[in-house]
Formats: C-alpha cells, structure tokens, sequence
C-alpha cells in the first residue's frame, strides 16, 4: 500500500470501518497488492499497515512513499496550470466527501485547482456497486490512489485521501480531528432512484447511508469545527413535480388571512429521494438548533464526463454510467446513438426536469464555498442551467447524431417509475446566476462532443445494461440480482 501515492499525501484508513455487508474477496482484487491479503470479517482492516497513530485514537496512518510513474504527463507542474491566477488570498481546507465519485472526483480537483486544500473521503462502495451488479463505467477509470498519484505528477498539489464509512462516526471524526476542514462538500450518498428500488436491502442501505452519513457529518461539525460550513448536494428530486412554480428552497403563502415563509412541500418519488428529503429537514433542524452553517444544493440531472481538470490526462478520466440504474437520461441518449440502439424514452417522454452539465456543477459548488452562508443559516439553491423535456433530449440527441452521419432511432418503452410522464414544470434557478456562475448551456458542439466521446469508448458497452430492469411497482423483499 505504501508505494500507491506521493510522498506528502496521507491515506488515513480507520481501524474500526465496517464496509457494507456485502463487501467480497473480489472487490477488494481491484486494490494493489503490495502485500498479501489475509481473510478478515472486514476486508479493509487487512489494508492497514503500522504506522504512527494519531493522537492516541483509532486511525492508522500509512505515510506513503513515492515510485514514479511511467504515464506521468509533466515534470513541471507549473506548465499545466497558472499557479499565481488560481490561488484564493487565503487557502481554505475543504473536505470532499464522496469525491471518488461522478460529481465528487470532478469537484475535487476543480477545487484543488483553485488552490484550496483538498481531502477526499470515500468509503469505495461505488465501485463495489459495479462489481454487485455486473455493470461498468463506459470509460475506464484509474484507481483512486492512481488518480491522487497522477494530480500529484501533473500540478504539484497534494490531495489527501481517508477511506472509511462516513456511518461510522468514529472514523469520521478522527478524519476531522486531522484535517480540520473550513468546508465540508457532502457527495457521499447513494445517488440512484433505480438503484434504491431494487429490493428492500437497497432501499434500506440507501436511506440508512445517507441519512445516518448526514447526521455524522452534521454531529462531526458540530463537535470538532463549529465555523465549517456544509454544502450539502440536495436533488431537485425533492419537490416532485408540482402545478406551480418550484421556488427556491422555500415558498411564501397566505393562509386564512395569515401569510408565512414556508419550507417548499417535498413530493419524492424514490426511496433515494426521500432519503434527501430526509437530510433537508435534519440540516435545516440542526443550522436552527445548533448554529450551523449550510448549502443545500438541489441539483438537476447532470450530463457531460469532461472537466478542464479531468481532461488532463487519461488517469484522471471521470465515469460515465450508461446502464438503467446509474446512467443519467443524456448520457445514457448519447450512448445508445453511438452503439446504434434506439434511444429509450420512458413512457409518453414529457418528463421535464432541469439539468445542468458537469463543468457547472463544480463551478456552483466553488461559488457556494466562496459565498458561504452565516451561523444558523440554512440556504437553498437550485442547481441547474436548462429545462428539457425526454423528448426534447431524444430530439436534440437525434440531430447531433445525424450531423455526424448516425442514424438514431427512438423508442417508447413502458415506464418502469411511478411518475406523471405530462406535467407543468417551472424551477426557478436565480440565486447563483446573482453569485456568479457563468453556465455552459447545452449546444450543438458539446452534444457532438459527448457523441464522439462515446463513440470512442462504444467497444465498452454492454447493450444488456441499457434496457431499464428496475420496476417502482414490483419491489420486492427478496434480493434481486439486476445484471442480466
């Protein structure tokens, strides 16, 4: 383990993290084996080598040594980006949680771009997910240790990695007690509807990770760093799909002659949506109670795989999920033009939402961390940059295929979600426009970009994953094995 990342970085792994159950040999094979694994209840104790302990607590720490790469990129750090135009006057620790993740791995290194310090905490789980399910990433992507490796070798800055369960608050608060975070960035949830419907197991892991994490994160600060401040990833999932305007966080009503401002009414359609709805109320319940300070970002549907940061090099390749559990409806259109599947629109394709593309997801966040909300605040943001329509991506997916000579068909098939598939939708998305942010709005180039990147990844699809196999209707006690 110790010859995985560069000198300055630390792996801090607590003794005491207990992975999900289902955890197997096989998905512990993927870790580098420097040493020999040896059979234990909970695998990733077996990763812990003898190290010095700090402050007399219950996290090993595994000073790692360097071995230089064969892939690495640059030797001078300063010829990938412009240190001194990237610095904020006062560098700032932000702990990104989840930040092997999708959304997580791409703001983690926007922000370490951007001169703060940077630490990812990541209990893997993602990545055994894939291995459960006998899915994949359309594009193949490094190891987290690689990945921290590589950032090491082509900018110089350091990005500190924790693995461990954030469920298990004594590894959580150890991990606060050594970086001590002036931010935390909370990605770390199970992010799939389809994923939570699949059985009770999953429905159950999914709101117990999420709002039990939560809760953690929310005791951690509360104990260990009073002044941190929150930013929460919320989902515009939470308000449902009502037949008014969907305000920002909250709505202001007159009720028999008396008007109040009131937290907007949640209308979830998932296990994994209520699982947030969940987390609002216990966040906003703690800013009040307790002083904290918090962000809640109700994010749109993200598309895109390419951040200016992720396409330095091939080692800091972000995942693209395509299959009809993890992929995202633009993603996954995209994906099925470049293999020649026709496109898969649910039902009668009125599904409205707002969606927003990966860049500006790590620029809302920078913005948020650098206008955060004051003690006892408890602000809400909604997250995205357009509204479209299924049928209206089907169409816009058709065109950029035809223009780069791929016919692209569409199909309507039953609807496995329980949801109206005709609806009023109008979010209103203002608050960080004022702050700042500059959206990179859906165009004919991007949509050929993201084409070509699938197409050259296509030889990676598994066509079996594509069709939806997870039904809100017939969720079931019993496990259920989705991969085909």
């Amino acid at each position: 383990m110790a010859h995985l990342l560069s000198t300055s970085c630390t792996l801090k792994i607590s003794s005491g993290y207990k992975p999900y159950s289902r955890l197997t040999q096989d998905s512990v094979a993927s870790f580098p084996t420097s040493f020999t694994f040896q059979t234990s209840k909970s695998p990733f104790k077996s990763l812990v080598l003898p190290g010095e302990r700090s402050g007399g607590g219950n996290c090993n720490i595994v000073q790692a040594t360097t071995i230089s790469s064969s892939r690495e990129a640059s030797k001078n750090p300063s010829s990938v980006f412009d240190q001194s135009s990237t610095e904020p006057s006062k560098s700032q620790k932000v702990m990104v949680i989840g930040g092997d993740g999708y959304c997580g791995w791409a703001t983690a290194l926007h922000l370490s771009k951007k001169g703060y310090e940077v630490a990812i905490v990541d209990s893997l789980v993602r990545r055994l997910f894939d291995h459960q399910l006998g899915i994949d990433s359309l594009t193949p992507i490094a190891s987290i240790h690689n990945r921290i490796r590589c950032w090491k070798s082509l900018t110089g800055k350091n990005i500190e990695l924790y693995i461990g369960d954030i469920c298990d608050f004594e590894f959580l608060s150890e991990s606060f007690k050594s970086f001590e975070p002036d931010a935390v960035v909370h990605f770390g949830e199970q992010r799939s509807a389809p994923y939570s419907m699949i059985d009770r197991s999953r429905a159950v892991f999914t709101q117990h990770n999420n709002v039990i994490g939560t809760l953690n994160v929310l005791f951690a600060i509360k104990e260990f760093r009073e002044q941190c401040h929150l930013v929460k990833l919320g989902t515009m999932g939470e308000y449902g799909t009502p037949n008014i305007d969907i305000e920002e966080g909250y709505i202001t009503i007159t009720h028999n002659g008396r008007t109040d401002t009131l937290p907007y009414p949640k209308q979830a359609s998932s296990f994994y949506h209520l699982s947030k709805v969940h987390d609002s109320h216990n966040i906003a319940f703690t800013c009040k109670a307790w002083g904290i300070r918090a962000t809640d970002l109700n994010q749109g549907v993200v598309y895109g795989v390419k951040t200016e940061e992720t396409d330095l090099h091939e080692e800091l390749s972000n995942r693209l999920d395509y299959d009809g559990v993890f992929g995202t409806a633009l993603n996954r259109f995209c994906v099925q033009a470049a293999v020649g599947h026709p496109l898969t629109v649910y039902g009668k394709g009125g599904q409205t939402r707002g969606y927003l593309d990966i860049r500006d997801t790590v620029q809302c966040v920078e913005l948020a961390i650098a206008n955060p909300a004051k003690p006892g605040e408890f602000r809400v943001f909604n997250q995205f940059t357009e509204q479209f329509s299924v049928n209206e991506l089907a169409a816009l997916v058709t065109k950029a295929g035809n223009k780069l000579g791929i016919e692209v068909k569409t199909t309507s098939v039953p609807n496995p979600r329980v949801e109206a598939e005709e609806h009023y939708y109008n979010a209103k998305h203002t608050k960080l426009i004022e702050l700042g942010l500059k959206p990179h709005l859906l165009s004919d180039s991007l949509l050929d970009s993201l084409l070509n990147f699938a197409i050259k990844y296509k030889d990676r699809v598994d066509t079996k994953q594509i069709m939806p196999s997870v039904s809100w209707k017939k969720i079931g006690v019993k496990p259920k094995t989705v991969a085909a």
